[in-house]
């Protein structure tokens, strides 16, 4: 019987809101800003805003935090809703900060009135040295000293287009001494004439993220507002608004966000990569976003399982990418149609087999027992890859060699006879010979081989190209690497094998089937195909025991 897992620091909380009675039902929500493409650690904090909802019987909002019109856009918008949807959850509403904007200007009206907030004519320059530093107090201008009706009609003109960008700003009125520097007179709201993607030119003024975050929260009456660790020192302001305006009181949790190895989580240095041309797009197979990983041919349950298995932390931590490829390999070696495909070829000919085709069966998945059986035709002319033959081969190679048998997999027992090569030495054919009686499945031989090597019919091949990804940095903790990030970048992140040799049951694969390729790894069609070209994506490596037998000596 398998142990219980332990609950983690938000389920305790949750449970107890629950059985104290705080709470009849849980509401939480995921609220992305539109401004790039969602990568991995935002699935963690999908997976857990959807999966506590989901645990406890509640429900999560989607929320898009576009209170910033200049970096927003209605394709991050797009592209969200479907990464969301594709990593298996459905909102229970979809919500934009924009839909508050009304709701945020009475809120900054009402904390005017109280003598709370005032409008302030400084640049961000002055009021950056205004605010003084961690260990000297701020000082307050003559501002602040505006009388609520001044400052409740420099807000109204601010509204009403009357002044240029950046030459005021609302202020909160709080504190100017204490040690959290977001409690010193934070900024609310902006001046900013820009077109917004759903609002288009109604409004000049923007809110500030802290101004938005909690009041939206409490507007859509969410119980726990779960975020990174970085909103620690925002939780004071959070809290503060939400008591000055005496409104739900929407509380924020915060955990560790999701940082990994060879990997960068920075959506403005994700989109630096897009823009200069260092990757071809924000779902190129290379970028950490949930599309590239998509079209790589990650699979949902993965990297649900990944986020799963990496917990929920108070503490900042680097996971070790290896653990997500190892759950990417766990649900593809369950999942994945087996194929056979030649990347170096050489030629074998099969000289006592006849001229015609036989076809024989082979499993599509040994690990699904409804998974069924495909035919392939076999022939006197194959291929091999080249690097499964060694004309002198040392002991425990198993492959094939001059004299030595291997089985082609789910067909026959083959004996290298002959080697063929050209004037320059190149080996080219090999000759071999086949046992009848050997064949797989009905293998009366009574032979037994150790090698069992993947092949193809050169007059059925289906040509295809393969684009081998690896990982995009060279080094492990890039946040820490000294310079420039891109500096980094591994330029053997993408090598492109343009013709290679595959079994005819490959060109009815569809674009969201995923295939091991024997002994090669596992790869997915990519977006690229047509109906004269197939192209393949590869997900992920499988581990080579040669490799690792060669290694020890």
């Amino acid at each position: 019987m398998s142990e219980e897992k332990s609950l983690n620091f938000l389920e305790e909380i949750i449970e107890k809101d629950l059985a104290d009675g705080k709470y009849t039902s849980i509401l939480t929500r995921f609220p992305p800003e539109p401004n790039g493409y969602l990568h991995i650690g935002h699935a963690k904090s999908i997976c857990l805003n959807f999966g506590l909802a989901i645990k406890y019987g509640g429900a999560t909002n989607l929320r898009f935090d576009d209170t910033n019109p200049s970096t927003e856009e209605t394709e991050y918008v797009d592209s969200i809703k479907a990464d969301v949807n594709w990593l298996g959850f459905t909102w229970a509403n979809e919500f934009y900060a924009s839909d508050y904007f009304e709701n945020l200007y009475n809120y900054a009206i009402a904390l005017i009135k109280k003598g709370l907030a005032y409008v302030d004519d400084s640049s961000s320059e002055e009021i950056a040295e205004q605010k003084g530093t961690p260990t000297t107090e701020g000082r307050r201008n003559k501002y602040a000293e505006r009388t609520p009706e001044e400052n409740l009609q420099l807000f109204t003109d601010m509204r009403a287009g009357k002044f240029p960008d950046g030459s005021k700003v609302l202020r909160a009125k709080i504190e100017m001494a204490g040690s959290n520097m977001l409690m010193r007179d934070p900024i609310l709201y902006r001046i900013k004439h820009a077109h917004h993607h759903r609002t288009g030119d109604q409004w000049c003024i923007y809110p500030m993220y802290d101004f938005a975050h909690g009041q939206s929260d409490s507007i859509e009456n969410i119980t726990h507002s779960i975020c990174t660790l970085e909103f620690v020192s925002h939780r004071p302001l959070y809290d503060w608004f939400i008591e000055k305006l005496d409104i739900f009181p929407s509380h924020q949790y915060e955990f560790a966000r999701l940082n990994m190895t060879y990997t960068i989580m920075s959506k403005r240095k994700l989109l630096q990569l897009v823009n200069e041309n260092y990757v071809t797009a924000w779902d190129d197979p290379r970028m950490p976003s949930i599309s590239g990983m998509r079209r790589r041919g990650y699979t949902p349950e993965s990297i649900r399982d990944f986020c799963d298995k990496i917990g929920v932390a108070k503490r900042e931590n680097l996971i070790d990418v290896g653990l997500l490829e190892f759950c990417v390999r766990e649900h593809l070696n369950k999942i994945a149609l087996r194929r056979m495909v030649v990347f170096d070829p050489i030629k074998v000919v099969i000289t006592n087999f006849h001229d015609g085709v036989e076809y024989v069966k082979s499993e599509n998945n040994p690990e699904d027992p409804n998974g069924g059986f495909r035919e392939i035709p076999f022939t006197k002319e194959l291929y091999i890859e080249r690097e499964d033959f060694m004309e002198v081969a040392p002991k425990k190679y198993f492959r094939l060699a001059p004299g030595q048998m291997v089985r082609l997999k789910s067909a026959y027992i083959i004996k290298c006879d002959t080697v063929i090569k050209d004037e320059t030495g190149t080996i080219t054919e090999l000759h071999c010979s086949y046992l009848p009686e050997s064949k797989s499945g009905a293998d009366t031989s009574g032979l037994h081989v150790k090698g069992t090597l993947h092949w193809v019919s050169i007059a059925h091949a289906v040509k295809a190209e393969i684009r081998l990804y690896d990982r995009l940095f060279k080094v492990e903790d890039t946040a820490s690497a000294e310079g420039d990030f891109k500096d980094y970048i591994n330029p053997d992140s993408l090598t492109v094998l343009p013709a290679v040799y595959a079994e005819p049951a490959l060109k009815d694969i569809t674009i969201d089937a995923r295939c091991q390729f024997l002994r090669k790894g596992y790869f997915t069609l990519d977006k690229d195909s047509t109906l004269d070209k197939l192209v393949f994506n590869r997900t992920v490596t499988l581990k080579d025991t040669w490799a690792k037998e060669a290694r020890k000596k």
